[in-house]
Order: C-alpha cells, then sequence, then structure tokens
C-alpha cells in the first residue's frame, strides 16, 4: 500500500512562536502600559477564559476579525490589571490588531519535508486545536501553499482527539483513515488519530516523553519510515 496523504498538528509540529515577535509584544507592551508584560501559563489561561466569558457573539470566534475583537478584549483586560487608566480601549485595539497570537516561524526541516512530500504527490492538511486564523498564520511564513486543506477546531466545534475532527479533514480530501499518515506533538492527540485508522507518529523533539515505536523527533524520520517500508 501507497499512502496518498499526510496531515499535520501545527504547533510543536511544524511550527513554534516566532520568539521576534514575543519580543516586540513585550516591547510595545511596556510602551502601552508602563509595565513589563508578565504573562505566564496561569495568567494567560485566567484571562483568556475571562474574556471568553464574556456576553460576545463571536465566542468560539469563528473568522479572523473575530478573533482579533477577542484578544483585543483579552488585552483590554490585561492592561486594567495591571493598573493602565487612560486610553485602554485604543491601546487594547492596537496590540488585539498588530500583535495577537498569530506569529510563527517553522521548525529547521520543516520546508525540506514539505517539498519531499509534494513531490511524490501526497495530499497535504493541517489539523489543529486552534481558532480560524490557521491558515492565515501558514500564509504569513510561506507554508499555506502546501496545504489543501486546513481543519481547525474552532470551526468544526470539537478539538483533538475527538474523531470527528480527524474525520472532518479526511471528508475535505475525500480520503480514508487508511489511506494517511498523521504527526503530532501531543500523545493523546496522535492517539485520536490511531484509533480511527491513520498511521500516526509522536514527534517528541525533546524527549519529554516515554518513547514508542512511533516515537519520532524530527519529521524527516517519516521519510526514513517510509523509505524502510517500501512505501516510498
Amino acid at each position: 500500500m501507497r499512502y496518498r496523504a499526510i496531515f499535520f498538528d501545527r504547533d510543536g509540529t511544524l511550527t513554534m512562536n516566532d520568539r521576534d515577535m514575543d519580543k516586540e509584544l513585550h516591547r510595545r507592551y511596556i510602551e502601552l502600559s508602563g509595565v513589563e508584560l508578565e504573562l505566564p501559563y496561569e495568567r494567560f489561561i485566567k484571562f483568556f477564559n475571562k474574556a471568553h466569558e464574556q456576553d460576545k457573539p463571536y465566542i468560539p470566534y469563528k473568522t479572523i476579525k473575530d478573533e482579533i475583537c477577542f484578544f483585543t478584549d483579552f488585552y483590554e483586560l490585561l492592561l486594567l490589571d495591571d493598573g493602565v487608566k487612560e486610553n485602554v480601549k485604543e491601546k487594547a485595539k492596537y496590540l488585539g490588531e498588530k500583535l495577537w497570537y498569530v506569529y510563527k516561524k517553522p521548525f529547521d526541516e520543516v520546508l525540506e519535508v514539505l517539498d519531499y512530500f509534494r513531490s511524490k504527490g501526497y495530499v497535504m492538511g493541517v489539523i489543529s486545536d486552534c481558532p480560524t486564523s490557521l491558515e492565515y498564520s501558514l500564509e504569513l511564513i510561506g507554508l499555506s501553499k502546501y496545504f489543501t486543506s486546513f481543519t481547525a477546531s474552532a470551526q468544526v466545534g470539537v478539538g483533538k482527539p475527538n474523531p470527528r475532527i480527524y474525520q472532518h479533514a479526511l471528508d475535505i480530501e475525500d480520503l480514508k483513515a487508511e489511506e494517511c499518515l498523521y504527526v503530532d506533538d501531543t500523545p493523546n492527540e496522535v492517539d485520536g488519530a490511531r484509533n480511527i485508522g491513520m498511521t500516526a507518529f509522536h514527534i517528541d523533539r525533546k524527549g519529554k516523553h516515554e518513547k514508542t515505536e512511533w516515537t519520532i523527533t524530527n519529521l524527516k524520520e517519516i521519510i526514513v519510515y517510509l523509505r524502510e517500508n517500501n512505501f516510498d
């Protein structure tokens, strides 16, 4: 059997956060608020959830415009908590429009791997627990051209490992699960793909999890698997 398609998770698999944009966010936040941006995970989730609790028509957000509006609300709450009193809405609007969480960088081997699968005629898609800006975030770094489908949890209404999100991606491409490869950096999301019949790899770049026969540390190891098993 020759596989016909490969699906990728985004964050931690294809991309990482853009550190330069993270630095820019911190610099701009200091300029606008007069204080350092302190945003450990617990604080981020606190205000992320608080913004979601507000009675807004765009929650869960379905468009990029709605997503920017959401992060504008997020930054407004954050600025108020940091004691900012003047022009809070204007400052939050700037942060929401210019410095929202969409900027990514590809891992070093990503272009080589995507070029390989494109040269072999594979259908390629992305399945991610993220908002509707999935395609846009990949367009910004030149990766969207490789993919013919972008399956975001915000649009499907469920996240991984729910089988519906994987099946949604398969239906878009008119594929069967057994025809597809999948790779993700989160073990239970790998299991979700495998449970519906995909051949699924867990990419563990830093060796944080228990190793299995399907663990890889670099996307190029999928190509090695295909060649060793005469699927190339």
